[in-house]
């Protein structure tokens, strides 16, 4: 008998066009709506090796290892590159970017992760969009973690290029992504004599052979899985709605923070302010003496299925990262959390308070 996922009919090119259509609802756009066959970093890097070239001088942000990554692509595409980087435990101000982009008024192009998951930090694209569009710089956000987590309205914000994917807040699947792309950007990749084309990279192809055709045929077979997925991961986006699922969030981040903090032992957040804290993800610093690796380890022991995870790189021995996001964006996650935290920190000796900490996650969910 075959498996009824591998006994599909064919993705018709109205059936794409009609999930870009509701992406790009989503997001509140109507700019065009380029749906790639792959993981964000696909159209993340096709976005950055399309517009840039020797000619391109960018203001390339840094509050995550996710920047620093743009910077050495940018960089590869010959571009001369100007990092501003602000400790991971806070976020960019859209002062320090107006400052950055006044000294150097060549900058044509400034890139920015809206949410760090990785290091928990979110930052105000709406104010620096304001600045960016005022400077004439084209601008590029990755919202990967951030969409359906907070709000994210990239034409109202000035945002010429906007990656987001699926399997972070909307609950879907990694393997498909997509990118808004405004008027102003379609020029600029255009105008590029190093943009890809004939590329899987290739923002463009897209446009020729998909966009100004009428999207009547597809240029490749799509992953009909994934966009599947991705279509259910935004009608049930649809049928909970925004405002709903961005609150669930904004609870997880404040009931994740404030059971953290009564936990006491030396646990802090690592961001350090709550209004620079993803909603997508708390990051946590352990206790002086503590290893961030064998805390996790601990409490997964006892609750294997719960969304913590040690910090990457140099981060691993001393920051924990809480993943509240999609459907582990719920009280009973953040308790058990908190709790499987508390528990495995009591084991290696460290005095905690798991009442206080149960009790601060009731009184912090909105």
């Amino acid at each position: 008998m075959t498996h009824p996922l591998l006994d599909l009919t064919p993705l018709t090119a109205s059936h794409f066009a009609n999930i870009e259509r509701r992406v790009a609802a989503l997001l509140s756009t109507d700019q065009d709506v380029v749906i790639m066959q792959g993981e964000a970093l696909l159209p993340l890097e096709g976005c950055i090796r399309g517009v840039a070239g020797p000619d391109t001088t960018a203001l390339n942000v840094i509050t995550g290892p996710y920047g620093q990554t743009f910077g050495d692509w940018l960089r590869d595409c010959g571009a001369t590159v100007y990092d501003l980087a602000v400790p991971f435990r806070t976020a960019v101000t859209a002062q320090q970017v107006r400052e950055a982009l006044a000294e150097r008024p060549e900058i044509d192009f400034v890139s920015l992760v809206h949410a760090e998951a990785a290091t928990g930090n979110t930052n105000p694209v709406a104010e620096i969009g304001e600045v960016v569009r005022a400077h004439g710089a084209l601008f590029m956000v990755d919202a990967v973690a951030s969409v359906g987590a907070e709000p994210l309205l990239p034409k109202a914000w000035g945002v010429d290029l906007c990656v987001i994917g699926a399997q972070k807040a909307l609950g879907g699947p990694a393997g498909v992504s997509a990118v808004t792309v405004s008027d102003r950007a379609w020029e600029r990749l255009a105008a590029n004599p190093y943009a890809p084309r004939k590329s899987y990279l290739s923002l463009l192809d897209w446009k020729h052979r998909w966009i100004d055709t009428g999207r009547r045929a597809l240029p490749h077979a799509p992953a009909q899985l994934e966009m599947l997925a991705l279509e259910a991961s935004v009608e049930q986006f649809e049928k909970e709605g925004a405002e709903t699922v961005t609150a669930r969030h904004a609870s997880a981040a404040s009931a994740t923070r404030a059971g953290a903090l009564a936990l006491g032992g030396g646990v802090a957040p690592y961001v350090h302010e709550a209004r620079d804290a993803a909603p997508v993800a708390t990051t946590l610093r352990v206790p002086e003496g503590t290893d961030a690796s064998e805390v996790v380890a601990r409490a997964l022991t006892a609750e294997p299925a719960l969304p913590l995870v040690a910090g990457g790189g140099v981060l691993a021995k001393e920051m924990i990262r809480v993943n509240h996001y999609g459907p582990a964006a719920t009280r009973g996650v953040v308790r058990a959390s908190v709790a499987a935290l508390g528990g495995a920190l009591a084991e290696l000796g460290v005095t905690v308070d798991l009442s206080a900490a149960r009790r601060a996650v009731e009184e912090s969910w909105r």
